[in-house]
């Protein structure tokens, strides 16, 4: 049977280990999480523009849709909304994109805010 000092030794280090895991993601996101967050943006854009088009102008389902991503964006999603024509790509707690179909004008991006 486990002491009391035992127990608390195996918190402490738990605690410490957590702790360490924090800041270790903490730093990689200080120095890859802007480009991370550019890059995903550029790919959720990409993915939205090119499912909604899929979706709305060829009118295919989005899962064949979902097929047309390229290499390297598995983590990507998309999602519909069939009643406002639009669909979204998102990877979570990086980006997320939406575009909508409008006619004449195809499928277009919401503006970006700068």
């Amino acid at each position: 049977m486990a002491t009391a000092k035992t127990r608390s030794r195996k918190t402490r280090f738990r605690l410490a280990l957590v702790l360490l895991f924090a800041v270790l993601l903490g730093a990689a996101w200080f120095a890859w999480g802007t480009d991370l967050r550019k890059t995903g943006e550029a790919g959720t854009a990409y993915a939205a523009r090119v499912g909604c088009s899929c979706r709305f102008v060829a009118g295919r389902s989005l899962d064949d849709c979902a097929k047309d991503k390229l290499e390297g964006m598995e983590l990507v999603s998309l999602s519909e909304d069939a009643q406002a024509k639009s669909v979204t790509a998102s990877i979570p707690l990086i980006a997320s994109d939406t575009a909508t179909y409008r006619e004449g004008y195809g499928c277009v991006l919401k503006e970006w805010e700068r």
